[in-house]
């Protein structure tokens, strides 16, 4: 594809998003100080660094700095809880991922609700699981996994019961139907050693955390977790291609503020991280980081997140999770 027909294209998506539209007046009175962008967990993680990438154009394209602060703590509660009691101006937002949605069916007295202590604004990339094996398994397709899922019990690992990562592999587990032990780890690096070793069968793994040893050869890529392909692996099917309904978890990072923000400003915030996300030089960013960008309106994007909060009660029930 040129690039005159690939930037044709991204503004075409900007316009979708209402970017081309007449800015209200309270809106366009916004910024007029330094905005703080709340990061519920610690530096250098995806989460992190994603909110980062878009948050820096969208300063330079507001005229404003926004500045990252990670907020940590009781499984990313902490921060979460802190920009749900801000005021609600626009001038503190929340950059934090799925984990939203899933937080209040596993962390105890996580004391927010996602849809009515918050707005979502915009989404900013999904970042698909990797369902991972060692080559030593000679294991080549997501239907050779689970025939042999099926025949012996497997082990598999994630950083803990409840995060995404855990949750991706357990829906597939049900939808696929076999059984395993999970173990636990205190996070990727530590699932992966064991995985390429031997040692632990398979990990559903963040693609940004796996991407490289699976372009070393050091892991097979079996199938991701998102309803698209990854663009970072095109010839690895989702879940759902190969033939495993309801198996898909969406991972997914974006931007919410406080409930009562005026909407004026939701919609002006909406469409300039629209802008950012249409400019080439953040996409090739976030192309670096094994993400693909979501671009979606911000009432798009609110009926989105209510949808998987609904979906993550229904797999919370599945999965007799409790809150810990």
């Amino acid at each position: 594809m040129s690039d005159g027909v690939e930037m044709r294209r991204l503004w075409c998506l900007v316009a979708m998003l209402g970017v081309v539209a007449s800015v209200p007046a309270m809106a366009q009175s916004w910024p007029t100080k330094t905005i703080r962008a709340v990061v519920p967990l610690t530096a250098g993680s995806a989460v992190d660094i994603v909110p980062r990438i878009v948050l820096e154009q969208v300063a330079a394209q507001i005229g404003q700095s926004i500045v990252v602060e990670n907020r940590t703590g009781a499984s990313g509660t902490i921060g979460i809880r802190s920009v749900a009691t801000s005021p609600p101006d626009g001038y503190t937002l929340l950059a934090t991922s799925s984990s939203i949605v899933v937080s209040p069916f596993t962390v105890a007295n996580a004391h927010y609700d996602p849809i009515k202590d918050f707005i979502a604004v915009a989404p900013l990339a999904s970042l698909p699981n990797v369902l991972v094996v060692a080559p030593s398994q000679n294991i080549h397709t997501v239907q050779q996994f689970v025939a042999n899922a099926k025949k012996k019990r497997i082990t598999y690992g994630s950083a803990g019961v409840g995060t995404p990562v855990y949750l991706a592999m357990e829906k597939f587990r049900l939808a696929a139907g076999f059984q395993g032990d999970f173990i636990p780890f205190r996070g990727a690096p530590e699932v992966l050693t064991e995985v390429i070793t031997g040692r632990v069968d398979a990990y559903y793994a963040p693609l940004s955390a796996a991407l490289e040893f699976i372009r070393s050869g050091k892991l097979v890529a079996l199938a991701v977790s998102s309803r698209q392909r990854s663009s970072a692996l095109p010839d690895v099917p989702t879940s759902l291609e190969a033939g495993y309904p309801n198996s898909d978890l969406n991972f997914w990072i974006g931007i919410f503020v406080p409930a009562g923000t005026p909407h004026d400003i939701v919609v002006r915030l909406s469409r300039e991280i629209g802008i950012a996300l249409a400019n080439p030089e953040v996409r090739e960013k976030l192309a670096n980081q094994g993400v693909d960008p979501m671009m979606m309106s911000a009432e798009e994007f609110q009926a989105f997140v209510k949808a998987e909060s609904a979906s993550m009660a229904e797999l919370a029930k599945a999965l007799n999770l409790k809150p810990q």
